[in-house]
């Protein structure tokens, strides 16, 4: 009589369960031998038996059922079987005939009318087994979320130890960089991947290079402000967050209106894609003519006639100078503002004060919310859609109170930013670096725009402002009036 041997561990990573596979093997080799079994055939398998769909189990089946053995060897019945298909198969073959032998070294079947009746109990026992587990598991997983621990991997920047979810204090001010970084807005997503490469971001398994839906993962995920989706719901962790939810914000706004841009240009052209025509709107295109680089209108909508106005790039490049110059800010009077500024911070920060315990109050008062929301959802008022959507709104509105309840953000660090830029405007125009006064026109200038050969610029903000006070000789450099600039600061 012939026999088939059957093995198997009950998951597919190679790391886990590792000598499970083996230890069978020699059990049920040596087994075989002491009962005077012959063993045609070895089938080793990693897969869970709690739902069909075995390849390599129902390929012995098959070969069962063709009449190449007529007998099964295993360690236990529950490595044939963990579901009902699989065990009632195994059944149905012992009635038909095909099966006349099940030998197992921890377990005596008889192939009887009570064998059968036996060996379908183990089999159901062995279900059981596994339904249970899910059912216990589910509610461990239940209970985490309750308490706030996120019930998988953590993301980049976080470590799972043992039961908490702790700060990588390696990767998570990287991850905060990368964060920093796509804010200002200057980078595309090729680009963004590439500078997670130099900051020695890479995948926590395979240790890998991040691929573009890596990063945009990274740029995305709510994790990294304290929060965590489950089954499309979200929760409040008990992880730290290492993002502010303002400078989330951002990037997301950042990202929603982003497009790639084309990388694989001939030519490298550092004024494209900045400047439009002034008479049809169009963008400002460029090309090499006998070793110079002319930009000119690209005429994609009509035909005008500043397409055929060239100017070359290095008067472009001078009338951006000139144009940075215009709001270039001196050493007295940034010392000067400067001054006022910290100022201006110390006398706001009663108020911040004020503010921070209001937050904490609404912050209260949404906590009792979300209980009174979850007591609907319990008592069947609302809907399991209208209570996920309505504790998204509230989580919302409690990270917003966190930021200080003001829509508009910190004014002073964006002036103080503003004065640093101005500062440094002087020296950036002084520079022959072309890609340096690009980046600083696209932070200070609203709209530039190009009529026969001439740039017309639109100032943003504050530097609009220095702009209108500059005077015709030297700017705003001498002829600046602090106070005038500071009074519209919170305009910024």
């Amino acid at each position: 009589m012939k026999y088939f041997l059957y093995a198997r561990k009950s998951t597919d990573t190679e790391d886990k369960q590792i000598l499970s596979i083996q230890s069978q093997l020699n059990e049920v080799r040596q087994y075989g031998v002491q009962q005077g079994l012959e063993i045609t055939q070895e089938f080793q398998e990693a897969r869970t038996a709690k739902s069909p769909g075995r390849p390599i189990f129902d390929e012995m089946i098959k070969r069962i059922e063709k009449g190449e053995a007529s007998g099964i060897i295993s360690w236990h019945p529950d490595r044939l079987a963990r579901n009902s298909i699989d065990g009632g198969k195994i059944i149905y073959l012992v009635d038909t005939g095909k099966i006349t032998d099940l030998h197992f070294p921890t377990y005596r079947f008889d192939n009887s009318a009570q064998g059968k009746f036996m060996l379908n109990i183990i089999f159901g026992q062995s279900k059981y087994y596994v339904d249970n587990l899910s059912e216990n598991t589910k509610r461990g997983l239940r209970e985490k979320v309750r308490l706030g621990e996120f019930p998988g991997f953590s993301p980049i920047g976080y470590l799972n130890d043992r039961n908490k979810i702790i700060v990588d204090e390696t990767t998570a001010p990287l991850v905060k960089k990368l964060y920093t970084l796509c804010a200002e807005g200057n980078y595309t997503q090729d680009q963004l991947r590439k500078l997670a490469t130099a900051l020695g971001l890479v995948s926590k398994r395979r240790k890998r290079p991040l691929s573009y839906s890596n990063v945009h993962r990274i740029l995305t995920n709510s994790f990294y402000l304290g929060l965590f989706v489950y089954k499309g719901e979200i929760f409040q962790g008990s992880h730290p967050a290492i993002i502010e939810k303002k400078l989330f914000d951002k990037v997301q706004e950042i990202l929603k209106f982003r497009s790639r841009q084309s990388l694989t240009k001939k030519h490298y052209f550092v004024f494209r894609g900045l400047i439009r025509c002034a008479e049809c709107g169009c963008q400002i295109t460029a090309e090499v003519q006998k070793g110079h680089r002319y930009y000119h209108c690209g005429k994609k909508r009509d035909p005008c006639p500043q397409s055929s106005v060239f100017i070359r790039e290095e008067n472009l490049a001078q009338q951006v100078k000139e144009a940075i110059l215009k709001v270039a800010l001196d050493d007295r009077a940034f010392s000067y503002m400067m001054e006022e500024l910290n100022r201006e911070i110390t006398l706001s920060n009663a108020e911040k004060v004020h503010n921070r315990v209001s937050a904490e109050i609404k912050n209260q008062e949404i906590d009792d919310q979300l209980k009174r929301l979850l007591d609907l959802l319990v008592r069947g008022v609302i809907s399991e859609e209208e209570y996920k959507r309505e504790k998204a709104q509230l989580f919302n509105k409690k990270f917003d109170n966190l930021d200080g309840g003001n829509p508009d953000g910190d004014w002073h660090e964006r002036f103080k930013n503003f004065l640093t830029l101005a500062h440094q405007a002087s020296y950036i125009a002084a520079e022959a670096n072309f890609e340096a006064q690009r980046d600083f026109l696209r932070r200070a200038v609203s709209n530039l725009k190009l009529l026969d050969g001439n740039l017309i610029v639109s100032y943003t903000s504050a530097f609009k402002i220095a702009a209108e006070t500059a005077n015709e000789d030297m700017g705003w450099v001498t002829g600046i009036e602090p106070a005038n600039l500071l009074s519209h600061s919170q305009t910024l």
